[in-house]
Formats: structure tokens, C-alpha cells, sequence
């Protein structure tokens, strides 16, 4: 039963809280990552200067409002105090000025907003269109030591991390640090003397924060990796869900998924725990900080301390005139600016802290995408290309037309000379071996001769190497040892795209996309007309039961063709593969999902199909490869019986025996 379901992971409530096997992305932030995906900002750059325009706008009207408030008091507010007479005109004038510079303010954090949404989500097409395309280039053997789950969350998680950072993160720190930049020239400006000590405060509520944020980090990227690995138990119960009804596997897994739940719930924790506190934490610092300047400036004020400030204007001569320092006692208008602008230096550093968060999670996104775009793409250094053919006085030339007769071209470097060979699907395995990990050797000494128009047929228990030698014929592996040779050809000197197109598989697990069933049968030809679709349909028995579809051939199927039996989808797939009209096919249990009855009538087509075309055959029940021209009976990895049903049956070997059910073949 525990065959039944592969879980990535053994996972316990107890986790030691590190991100799952085989993850390969450093715990810290580098500068490198983040220089990286600056770089897709570059095309973005007339934009960018739009915002950090308007963030300049932004933050000059708050700073100014600020600023205005000591004239506001002194200039209007305490000579109303002091004369009511005065009357109220110049106080009026001076709050619509004040509200303008508001409103300015606004105006530029919405363009800001707005120009941000647009940059972030151009951004976040381009990564998720290099991904795909980058995917498209990866060999199979990245997705079989990587679960769909954690694929997708390349796609969900971590790309809506690196879209919360692009949108939010940086233009928030941008404008904190303007910001920061121009209060506290305007604090200088009121007074030295208080703004050293709001920058001795500010040097320990740094030190504070870079501690917390260190410790965070640390853990968004955990919480990272814990999400990918639950997405993929997921996306794999999903999958197995059948599987875990039938054998009652469900507590099981529950308790592994708790597992994996448990350690994402605590990275999740500790990461938000941490940096959750640091606004809050900095507000209250901002509060004592307030508190102290509202105290040491009201001393100043009583006791008629000099005040220092920097860039005002003092009277010399009966005019105003600029000066570099200026000294004068403190005013009550002074003291409220200045609390202003503290107000406005400390909430912007709140912000940045609390932006860690962000940052953080896109950081640990951005270092899991850009691993993915670093995977080495499947190498391809083929030469040899198909191309559609034609005989010219008894010699194959290249034509434009389709005349359904293909050759492989070849170009030979020595004398720069192209020679032609007729595809006839003729291949051999010669002493090949094969290990999915070099130390670990699963198919040894491989001797295979296949001619055009041959059937031969794989027979072995479950991982004798039936469906490894298929899958090195396709190379989607590539050999230890030996050689694989396609009409005479190395199939390493074959391009893979060329080799893959001269080669029709039907597998045992069916996928069909959505769309229609006529797009499903054109998809390994796509420029196949709808007679050829039908004609194909026929071929393999599909033809009736898609007429009796709601729309027929135009029937959309969705989420896998979910709608259809499974026997159904099988019969689509070989009729997919009958489309392509390839000289090679390999059927990988292509009739396993079909009964008996329907199987015979797809037998009489399929060998219809295959008359004249090379064809291997994979199949555990033995009746639907008695007609193969040969049968080779495989175990561990080697070729220990081969020949015709009825020589292999006279010879009472290890297929006579699975044969008669003296064996099991499983």
C-alpha cells in the first residue's frame, strides 16, 4: 500500500523548519538577486522617471505642509490671538494654500500608484514569459525529480511576491527615503540642536530594526520553500485521490500533510511575527521620541536657550538677508513644526521596516525563479534535420512539397557535401547501457535490431527497463555507453525536434488539453485536415462514440478530457498518434485502458496503422503482443529471452512461463 502513494517528503510535526530537499537557494539576501531583477526594469525607465517625479511631488507637499505650519501660528494664528480685529482673511488664504499642497500631494501618490501597477505587471509578464519558455527548453528529467506543485508555485507564489515588491515595496521605500532625505534638511533648518537628538534615537531604533528584519528574512524564505512543498503534496492528493479512496489512505494523508502544514505554519509565524513588530514597535518609539522633543523643546522655549538653525535669513542692515546658521530663541510655532516633521522622519522609517516583509518573500521568490531559469536547458547538438523529399532520377532530393515522403538531411562538414537517407524507421540498439544516475547502472548491454515495418514487443516486470528503452529511443535520456542508430544515423547527430517528429508515442497515462476534440487530434500535426482527423479517428475505433458527443469532432473538452471514460481518452490518444502518421511508434500500455471487446477492434486498426512502420510495443497483458515480429523478454535491466511467440513459447523459458501464469508478470 505505501507503493501506492510517493509523497515528496516525509514530513512529522516535529520539522526542523528548513525548506525541503533539494532546494539550492542561498538563506540570505544577495546583492547579485536583487541586481538581477532590477534589470528588468530597464525597459521601464521613462516610467520610472514619471515616478520617482511624482514621489518627488509627494513627498516636497508634505514637507512643505509641515513647514507651513510654523507660519500658519506665527504669522497668522498668534496675531488673531493677540487682535481679533485682524480678522480672518489671511488665515482663510493661508488653509486653502495649505489644502492645495494636499491635494498636490494626493495627485502624485495616485499617478505614483498607477504608473507602479503598470511597471510591476509588464515586469511580471516578462519573468512569466521567460519561465515558460524556459521550461519548454528543460529536459524530462527536471520534471521527474520536480512535483507539479512546486513548479506552479514559480508561477503563483513567487511571482505575486516579486509583483508585491515591484508595486508596493519599492516605490513605498523610494518615497520613505526621499522623504527621510528632505525632512531632515527642513528639521536642520528649525533646529540643530533637536535634530541630533532625533538622529541619536534614530540610531537605535536602526539597530533594532536590522536585528529583527535579519531574523525575518531568514524566514520568508523559508515560508517560500514550505509553500512550494505543500502546493506539491497537494497538487499530488489531487491527482491520487481515487488511489486514496480505494485503499482507505486517508488519515495517512492527513498526518503527512499536517506535517507539511506545520512546518509552512511555522516559517510562516516566525517570519510574520517578526516583522509585524517592527511598525508598531517603531510607532511607539516614534511616540517616546515625540514625547522628549515636545520636552526638550519646551524647555528651550522657557528658558530662552539660543536655537541654532541652518539656511534662514536674519535682519542686517533693515532687510532680511540669507545666512548659512541662524540663532534665535525658540517659537511656539517652531516647536509644532518640528514636531510635525519628526512625525513625517520617523513614520517613513516604519514604513521601510515594514516593507522587510515584502522584500523578503520577493527576494526568496525572485532567488527560486531565477534558479529555475538557471537550469541548464536540454543540450542539442544535432545536425541531422528531416525534410520532405522526392525521388529525381532515382536520387532523393529536398522539396518544398508535402509529398509524404521525408529524409533525413545530412551536411558534411569535411567537403561541405549534403547526402540524403530515405526515413524508414529502421533502428538499432547496439551494446547500449543506461543509468539515470551515472553511479547507477539500470540497462546493460542492450542489443536491438529493428527493421522497417517490424513489431517488437517489450515484456518484463515493473522496472525491468520496457519503458527506459523508449524513452532513450525519443532521447529524452541520453546513453552511458554504446550506441543508438536511426536508419544508420547516431541519434546523437540527429536534431531532438526532427528525431521526437519522426516518432509517434502513445502512452499509458493520457493527456488531452483543453479544446476541441478536433484540436486534440491535431496536435502532433497540426496542419492535418479534418479528413485526416477522421480518417485517424477511425482507424482506432474513436470515430463512433465522438460523433455521439454533444458537438461531435467540436465538442470542448476540459480539465483532461474529465467528461470521458478512460478508455475514451485512450482511444483519443492513439487516434492523436495515427494523425501524425509517424514511420516509428511506440505504445507504452496503449490498450490498457480499454476491455477486451473494444481492444480487439482497436487491434485490427492499430495494425492497420502500423503495416510498414516500425513499432514497439510495451504491454503487460502478453495476448496484445502474440503477432509481434518479435518479443523481448527483459529483467533487471537485461535482454534475457528474444524471438516470436512461438518460438519463446517452445522454449519454455521465462515467457512460457509468464505466459501460462506459472509467473506473475508483475
Amino acid at each position: 500500500m505505501s507503493d501506492e502513494i510517493k509523497t515528496t517528503k516525509q514530513a512529522s510535526p516535529k520539522t526542523s523548519g528548513r525548506p525541503p530537499k533539494g532546494a539550492r537557494v542561498p538563506m540570505k539576501m544577495d546583492k547579485k538577486t536583487m541586481k538581477r531583477l532590477m534589470g528588468y526594469l530597464k525597459p521601464y525607465t521613462g516610467k520610472l522617471i514619471l515616478v520617482m517625479l511624482c514621489i518627488l511631488v509627494t513627498s516636497g507637499a508634505s514637507v512643505m505642509s509641515s513647514l507651513f505650519l510654523e507660519t500658519l501660528i506665527e504669522d497668522y494664528i498668534k496675531p488673531i490671538l493677540q487682535d481679533p480685529s485682524i480678522g480672518y482673511g489671511g488665515l482663510l488664504t493661508a488653509l486653502i494654500k495649505m489644502g492645495a499642497l494636499f491635494a498636490v500631494g494626493a495627485l502624485g501618490a495616485l499617478f505614483n500608484a498607477r504608473i507602479m501597477a503598470s511597471v510591476s505587471q509588464g515586469v511580471l509578464k516578462t519573468i512569466r514569459n521567460e519561465m515558460f519558455t524556459h521550461m519548454q527548453s528543460l529536459p524530462i528529467k527536471y520534471f521527474d525529480t520536480h512535483s507539479h506543485g512546486d513548479v506552479m508555485s514559480f508561477y503563483t507564489n513567487d511571482a505575486d511576491a516579486m509583483q508585491q515588491m515591484l508595486s508596493q515595496a519599492i516605490p513605498s521605500v523610494l518615497q520613505s527615503g526621499i522623504t527621510i532625505i528632505a525632512v531632515f534638511f527642513s528639521m536642520l533648518h528649525i533646529s540643530i540642536w533637536l535634530t541630533l537628538v532625533v538622529v541619536v534615537f534614530l540610531i537605535f531604533m536602526m539597530m533594532l530594526t536590522a536585528t529583527i528584519a535579519k531574523k525575518s528574512g531568514r524566514y520568508f524564505m523559508r515560508q517560500q520553500h514550505s509553500t512550494a512543498d505543500v502546493n506539491g503534496y497537494i497538487e499530488e492528493m489531487i491527482n491520487g485521490q481515487k488511489v486514496v479512496k480505494i485503499f482507505c489512505h486517508e488519515e495517512q494523508s492527513k498526518r503527512q500533510f499536517d506535517g507539511r502544514n506545520f512546518e509552512l505554519c511555522e516559517n510562516t509565524y516566525k517570519a510574520n511575527a517578526n516583522a509585524n513588530i517592527l511598525m508598531p514597535l517603531n510607532n511607539c518609539l516614534g511616540y517616546v521620541l515625540y514625547v522628549i522633543l515636545a520636552v526638550i523643546g519646551g524647555t528651550m522655549a522657557i528658558k530662552g536657550v539660543t536655537n541654532i538653525g541652518l539656511f534662514g535669513t536674519v535682519a542686517k542692515d533693515g532687510a532680511e538677508r540669507f545666512a548659512f546658521i541662524t540663532a534665535d530663541i525658540m517659537l511656539l510655532g517652531s516647536i509644532v513644526s518640528f514636531l510635525q516633521l519628526s512625525r513625517s522622519f520617523i513614520h517613513p522609517i516604519g514604513q521601510v521596516s515594514q516593507q522587510i516583509n515584502s522584500v523578503a518573500m520577493a527576494m526568496a521568490g525572485a532567488q527560486r525563479i531565477f534558479t529555475l531559469l538557471d537550469e541548464q536547458p536540454e543540450t542539442d547538438d544535432g545536425y541531422v534535420t528531416l525534410v520532405n523529399a522526392k525521388r529525381e532520377n532515382g536520387e532523393l532530393t529536398e522539396t518544398e512539397e508535402r509529398t509524404g515522403l521525408w529524409a533525413w538531411k545530412h551536411p558534411h562538414t569535411a567537403d561541405g557535401s549534403v547526402s540524403y537517407t530515405e526515413l524508414k524507421g529502421d533502428i538499432v540498439l547496439d551494446d547500449v547501457d543506461f543509468g539515470y544516475v551515472p553511479e547507477k547502472i539500470v540497462l546493460h548491454n542492450i542489443d536491438l535490431y529493428a527493421e522497417p515495418g517490424q513489431k517488437i514487443a517489450f515484456v518484463g516486470a515493473t522496472g525491468a527497463g520496457k519503458t527506459t528503452i523508449t524513452n532513450l529511443i525519443n532521447r529524452f535520456y541520453d546513453i552511458a555507453d554504446g550506441k543508438i542508430r536511426y536508419d544508420g544515423i547516431n541519434i546523437n547527430k540527429i536534431k531532438k525536434a526532427d528525431l521526437r517528429h519522426s516518432l509517434g508515442v502513445v502512452l499509458q497515462d493520457v493527456n488531452l488539453f483543453t479544446g476541441t476534440v478536433m484540436d486534440n487530434l491535431r496536435y502532433g500535426k497540426p496542419g492535418a485536415t479534418d479528413e485526416e482527423c477522421i480518417a485517424a479517428a477511425k482507424l482506432a475505433n474513436a470515430d463512433g462514440f465522438i460523433r455521439m458527443l454533444p458537438d461531435g469532432y467540436n465538442t470542448v473538452l476540459k480539465g483532461g478530457g474529465s467528461g470521458l471514460s478512460q478508455g475514451q481518452r485512450q482511444l483519443i490518444s492513439i487516434a492523436r498518434a495515427a494523425v501524425a502518421d509517424p514511420p516509428v511508434m511506440i505504445l507504452d500500455e496503449a490498450t490498457s485502458s480499454i476491455d477486451t471487446r473494444t481492444e480487439a477492434i482497436v487491434q485490427a486498426g492499430m495494425d492497420a496503422l502500423m503495416k510498414g512502420r516500425t513499432v514497439f510495443v510495451i504491454a503487460h497483458r502478453l495476448s496484445t503482443v502474440r503477432n509481434s515480429d518479435v518479443i523481448m523478454v527483459l529483467e533487471q535491466g537485461r535482454i534475457i529471452e528474444r524471438g516470436s511467440h512461438d518460438k519463446l513459447i517452445a522454449e519454455k523459458g521465462q515467457y512460457y512461463r509468464l505466459y501460462t501464469g506459472a509467473f506473475e508478470l508483475e
